[in-house]
């Protein structure tokens, strides 16, 4: 799905408004006063607040399609693939976690109708994509042949997400002190602790 430069821009306005307000804290009529639209645009182009959110959603993971087709055409190793796949992902959710938590809510609540059917299809363009990778390196003899790559990006997300919902503990542990200390620590270490456990999964034991 393409989005139009005006779509973008209330797309941009709604994420910082979900995220500051909440979803049932923000309005229509909000994201459109913060875009200097009229009400009717937002109905024109999305037709609703959480047609809206699954366009925002669609977005975003679109921009992550095009990272991955772009990885996959670089002329690097397929390990270095999976370490640069791993940093995409991370910084894909890292950036957008406010978003992915109101979506995470109004899927486990079902408080109302959100359609999946799109953002799913991008989901599994993205698999396929990595499916290639993963099959270069098997095809080269790096990575064993029995990989279950459907089950990567979850080992890769829960890690991060597991990481935000305890950030009190981490933040007690690793002595995180301030919010630039603790998104280092993520782009950093637990990156690297990840990227890590994925090529432990790929690779053969030595």
């Amino acid at each position: 799905m393409e989005f139009n430069d005006k779509q973008i821009e209330i797309l941009n306005v709604a994420e910082r408004l979900f995220a500051e307000e909440g979803f049932d804290g923000t309005s229509v009529r909000d994201i459109a006063k913060k875009a200097n639209i009229n009400v009717a645009m937002i109905s024109y182009y999305f037709g609703s607040k959480e047609k809206l959110l699954e366009a925002l959603v669609i977005n975003r993971i679109g921009t992550m399609k095009l990272r991955l087709e772009n990885l996959l055409q670089e002329d690097s190793t397929p390990i270095e693939k999976i370490d640069k796949l791993v940093v995409y992902y991370i910084n894909q959710i890292n950036a957008n976690r406010c978003i992915y938590q109101i979506l995470h809510f109004e899927l486990s609540t079902k408080k109302r109708e959100i359609n999946t059917d799109a953002f799913t299809e991008v989901k599994k363009s993205n698999l396929k994509i990595m499916e290639s990778i993963v099959k270069e390196g098997q095809l080269q003899g790096i990575f064993q042949p029995n990989i279950n790559i459907a089950l990567i990006s979850p080992t890769i997300i829960g890690s991060l997400i597991y990481f935000h919902m305890n950030k009190p503990l981490y933040v007690d542990l690793f002595d995180l002190k301030t919010d630039e200390a603790y998104e280092n620590y993520i782009e950093t270490t637990l990156t690297q602790h990840i990227q890590k456990t994925i090529k432990a999964l790929l690779l053969y034991e030595n």
